[in-house]
């Protein structure tokens, strides 16, 4: 039998997707299974071995999306599962001739699915639901039993020696207590905290505790690393500003650290995935909608009145719900984490099975 599964597009999203690739692997045992997704989110499953074999696309342009149905058709999927909501991965999984075809009939795309998922709603509104149990249900609708809601990932060798290139450059070691700071996300600038208040949090770890801090960036962040290096002005606070930038050394990172303090993005669910500590910073958006089920995650959201309103930019200017949320509260949920007796659960950093 050969499954191919339409996988997230957002980073986080594919985190919180392991569980339903999990369940799918121990139900289908000897089936083959195919992850189609965007190249970009392809390393978030680097190290795990749910898939048997991946199929990137770039859905920019006609002849990318002609390439794509062209080669599921080639491979004779017996079923597709789509765990995204686009009306054309639908289109793309009913041109690619699978028999079978399971989403959520959402968008007007349900008469291009054999097995259409009506989505949980609350009266005409999408209720806030986590995206780990929205694609559990699907998973389920495949035939799998549910099993853990706990998101898995692994690391790879390479990001591993990435990551102690970096911990050696700087003078670190294994027995370093080492705090990230993750400063951004794709999503747009409402989920920022502001830099200045990363920048005095980050002095205040290395001011009060015995840790270290390790600014993690992309290469859209990578300016504002540095300049929270620079302000911080002790060589116990570093960024991976100027280091190769990628997935893979980003998992690795947060996998060494004690602790992650995050805004609401995808650093944030590797956390999760890795088996480490976090404190999520969350502003604009309703934190039901990205439950990862982190047992060792302490939420903060400041009290704002026009709170949650899932915008990417402040509708009113003034991004209070982030401004305000105060250093000394995110320090003082995060000096539990650096205690010794802080629980921790760790995550493969090989393949399994």
């Amino acid at each position: 039998m050969r499954i191919g599964i339409f996988l997230p597009n957002w980073i986080g999203d594919v985190v919180m997707a392991t569980p339903a690739l999990r369940a799918l692997r121990r139900h289908y045992t000897e089936a083959h299974l195919v992850g189609i997704l965007r190249p970009y989110v392809a390393p978030v499953l680097d190290g795990t071995a749910w898939l048997d074999s991946q199929c990137s696309y770039d859905p920019r342009g006609r002849e990318g999306q002609w390439s794509l149905v062209r080669s599921l058709r080639r491979q004779r999927l017996d079923a597709v599962l789509l765990l995204t909501n686009s009306l054309r991965t639908a289109a793309l999984a009913w041109l690619g001739g699978a028999r079978r075809r399971v989403g959520y009939a959402r968008g007007g795309r349900g008469w291009l699915l054999t097995h259409p998922v009506r989505p949980p709603r609350q009266g005409r509104q999408l209720a806030p639901v986590s995206p780990v149990d929205y694609y559990l249900r699907l998973a389920s609708e495949m035939g799998c039993p549910a099993g853990s809601r706990q998101t898995e990932l692994a690391t790879c060798p390479e990001d591993e020696q990435a990551a102690e290139r970096v911990w050696r450059a700087r003078d670190w070691s294994d027995r370093d207590q080492v705090v990230a700071l993750n400063t951004g996300g794709a999503y747009g600038a409402a989920k920022d905290w502001p830099r200045e208040s990363f920048a005095a949090l980050a002095r205040q770890i290395v001011q009060q505790t015995s840790a270290r801090v390790l600014i993690l960036c992309g290469p859209a962040e990578e300016q504002t690393a540095r300049w929270i290096e620079q302000q911080a002005a002790t060589p116990r606070v570093r960024s991976l500003a100027g280091e190769p930038l990628g997935i893979g050394l980003t998992k690795a990172c947060v996998r060494r650290s004690c602790l992650l303090v995050t805004t609401d993005s995808g650093p944030r669910h590797f956390a999760a995935g890795l088996g480490v500590p976090a404190v999520a910073l969350f502003g604009p958006t309703d934190p039901r909608w990205s439950e990862n089920y982190n047992p060792c995650e302490i939420r903060l959201q400041q009290p704002i009145s026009c709170a949650p309103c899932a915008r990417r930019s402040c509708p009113l200017g003034h991004h209070r719900c982030m401004r305000e949320l105060a250093v000394e509260r995110v320090f003082q949920a995060l000096q539990p984490q650096l205690q010794p007796s802080a629980v921790r659960f760790d995550q493969p950093t090989a393949p399994t099975r």
